[in-house]
C-alpha cells in the first residue's frame, strides 16, 4: 500500500508524508494537499465527469465516520478501489480528532460560509482553510458536484441511517438524489427550511453540489453495524462509476424540522430519558424541555424528537422536533 494511504495515521500525528504526490499501479494519482486533505484523481480516459466530496471528522469524537474515510482512503491506495471520478476527501477537524473531543474552541459545523471570520480559534481557521481547498476543487466547469459530509449521532435511531438536506433557496431535492441515497442505505431524510452554516450548506449554496450531512449508524464494539457496511458497498460503486447496489428498504422517508429547542438558561432540562433514540415519537400534550419558567409543549401530530442534548452551551440547540412532510408540500 502507498504510505500516503495512511492519511489518518498521518492527520493524528501531525505530520506531512515524505512524497506528496503518489500514483497507484492503475495510473490513480493521490495528492496530498493540506493536513487530513487528500485529492485523489483517476487517469484522464477513466474519468466519468464526477466531482465528489467525502468529508468526515468535523466533530472529533464521531469514531464511525472517521474509520469508514479511513478504509476507503487504505483501500484506494491498495488499488481495491478503481476511482472513475475525482475525490476530494477531508478529515475536517484534526485538532478535535486528536484530542478525541467534539470541539476544540467551536463547533466546526456551525463556522461555514463566513462565520468563520468573525470568531477566533482553531476551529474558525480550519472553516476558512477547507473553504478554500472545496473552492479550489469545485473549480472544474461542466462537472456533476456531489458532497457527503459523514457524522454519527452518537446515540441509537428508530432509522439508523439518515440524512439531512441543506435548504436552497427555489430548489427541491431531486429524485435522483433520494434514489442515490437509498442506494446508500439511507432511512430517511430530513429537509431544512432555513438557510444555515454548516460544511454541506456551504458547498451546496456556494458550489451548487448535490450536498447532505449523513448521520452514520451506531454500533457496538468494533465492528461495523450492518447499515455501514451498506453505506460503504454502494459509495464504492458510486465512486467506481458502477451502478449502486439494490437494497431492500424502501426510499428515505422525508421529514421536516418544525421547531427547535433552544437552551436559554444554565437551568434547562429535557424532560425525556437521556437514552431517549433519535425520532423516537412524543406524545401530544407531553411536556419536552423547562427553562427558568418556559416550557415547551408537543403539539403537532407525528411529532419526533432528534438531536436531544441537554448539556449544550446556553444559546445553543438542545433538541429538534421532526415531523414526516406532508405529501402536498413542496420537497425541499
Amino acid at each position: 500500500m502507498l504510505a500516503i494511504g495512511k492519511l489518518l495515521e498521518l492527520t493524528l500525528a501531525g505530520r506531512e508524508p515524505c512524497e506528496k504526490i503518489q500514483l497507484t499501479p492503475h495510473g490513480v494519482k493521490l495528492h496530498w494537499l493540506a493536513d487530513g486533505a487528500l485529492l485523489v484523481s483517476p487517469p484522464p480516459a477513466q474519468d466519468q465527469g464526477l466531482d465528489l466530496l467525502l468529508s468526515a471528522g468535523i466533530h472529533g469524537n464521531e469514531l464511525i465516520p472517521i474509520h469508514v474515510l479511513d478504509r476507503l482512503i487504505r483501500a484506494l491506495a491498495r488499488g481495491d478501489v478503481q476511482p472513475r471520478a475525482r475525490l476530494l476527501l477531508l478529515f475536517a477537524n484534526p485538532a478535535a480528532m486528536r484530542k478525541l473531543v467534539r470541539q476544540v474552541e467551536h463547533d466546526l459545523n456551525r463556522l461555514f460560509c463566513g462565520v468563520h471570520a468573525d470568531v477566533w480559534g482553531s476551529e474558525a481557521i480550519r472553516a476558512a482553510e477547507l473553504e478554500a481547498l472545496v473552492s479550489g476543487f469545485f473549480s472544474l466547469p461542466g462537472r456533476q458536484r456531489r458532497h457527503y459530509d459523514l457524522h454519527s449521532a452518537m446515540r441509537p435511531s428508530r432509522l439508523a441511517q439518515f440524512a439531512i438536506c441543506p435548504w436552497r433557496e427555489g430548489e427541491q431535492v431531486s429524485p435522483e438524489a433520494l434514489a442515490r441515497l437509498q442506494g446508500l442505505a439511507i432511512d430517511g431524510v430530513l429537509l431544512q427550511h432555513q438557510a444555515t452554516s454548516t460544511f454541506s450548506a456551504m458547498t451546496a449554496t456556494l458550489h451548487g453540489a448535490d450536498a447532505f450531512t449523513v448521520e452514520l449508524a451506531e454500533g457496538k464494539g468494533e465492528t461495523l453495524p450492518q447499515a455501514v457496511l451498506q453505506f460503504e458497498r454502494g459509495l464504492n460503486a458510486m465512486i467506481e462509476g458502477r451502478a449502486l447496489p439494490a437494497v431492500m428498504q424502501e426510499s428515505p422517508q422525508l421529514l421536516q424540522i418544525s421547531r427547535e429547542i433552544i437552551k436559554r438558561s444554565p437551568g434547562f432540562r429535557l424532560c425525556v430519558p437521556a437514552d431517549i433514540e433519535n425520532f423516537a415519537p412524543l406524545p401530544l400534550g407531553s411536556v419536552l424541555a423547562e427553562d427558568d419558567g418556559k416550557r415547551w409543549i408537543v403539539d403537532e401530530p407525528g411529532a419526533r424528537i432528534l438531536f436531544p442534548m441537554a448539556d449544550v452551551a446556553v444559546g445553543q440547540r438542545a433538541a429538534l422536533i421532526v415531523t414526516p412532510l406532508e405529501e402536498s408540500e413542496p420537497k425541499r
